[in-house]
């Protein structure tokens, strides 16, 4: 029996380079495709890390605007040497803010403390470590009602200044808040601009932590009771601030921005509630 073989036929050389050429074509627009696409991920992605930044910068100093001279402040303010050497409860620059306010409950009473006398008692020892004699570790707010210098303290037990004694009773109780000054203000981070907050600004033991990075300006305007802008620290009732982010790596095909980097704005207005109280 004979047997036939059916003859089959192969790929030509040009049909090769050919099905290799419509791969490769494929294959480059593929990958443009992807690089596109991850291009515009990352680039999202760094905008909306920018944005956060910003919202994050903006909202801590708000907050902490609005509690500007909480504590009655003034008591201390007026005081030789004021607070860090501050005498207004916002030292104001174009950019840059000092504030000054009791912005942390620290305790509270352990006993009655009645009008005229000098000593109080926290409700914890441990708390009076606040108080460790160094000189931004001695202003003190009781009830946000009126404020004092600690003298010296023996654990929980705080003496104030003789000359100024307790102008009011308060019960047990009674919230005991911590005063200082906090500054905020932009610092260049090898390369990266950030937003600072200084605890204890002019003092050795200053505390200039980072609240956001890739904040490159932040500006601040203040306004008085009509809205009209103002030099007069006593005369502020509103603060405008205005913050620019920036994202972290600029982008050289990017050509909406100097140097290469994208940039967002966000401004917001504060009112400072306690300012009327600390002339």
């Amino acid at each position: 029996m004979d047997m036939k073989f059916k003859k089959t036929k192969g790929l030509t050389l040009i049909e090769l380079l050919v099905a290799l050429a419509i791969s490769g074509i494929l294959m480059a627009a593929i990958y443009r495709t992807f690089l596109s696409q991850y291009k515009t991920y990352t680039v999202q992605e760094q905008v909306v890390d920018m944005q956060q930044n910003a919202r994050v910068a903006i909202n801590r100093m708000m907050r902490e605007i609005r509690m500007a001279g909480f504590g009655n402040v003034s008591d201390v303010l007026d005081l030789p040497g004021g607070v860090n050497g501050f005498t207004n409860v916002i030292i104001a620059n174009d950019n840059s803010i000092t504030i000054i306010g009791g912005f942390r409950q620290i305790s509270t009473l352990a006993a009655d403390a009645a009008a005229g006398q000098n000593k109080i008692t926290l409700a914890n020892a441990n708390d009076g470590s606040q108080f460790d004699g160094a000189a931004h570790h001695r202003y003190i707010s009781i009830g946000g009602l009126e404020s004092h210098i600690v003298q010296s303290r023996i654990e929980a037990d705080l003496t104030l200044d003789s000359n100024y004694p307790l102008k009011l009773r308060h019960p047990v109780g009674t919230p005991i808040f911590k005063i200082h000054a906090i500054r905020y203000g932009l610092r260049d981070d090898d390369g990266v601009p950030v937003l600072f907050r200084d605890l204890y600004p002019n003092t050795v033991s200053s505390q200039r932590d980072t609240v956001a990075e890739n904040i490159e300006n932040v500006q601040f305007e203040y306004l008085d009771a009509s809205a009209n802008p103002t030099t007069i620290p006593a005369n502020i009732r509103m603060v405008k601030v205005t913050v620019t982010a920036r994202t972290s790596t600029y982008d050289p095909e990017f050509k909406g921005g100097t140097g290469g980097f994208r940039r967002r704005t966000i401004a917001s207005n504060v009112n400072v509630r306690n300012m009327e109280a600390n002339p």
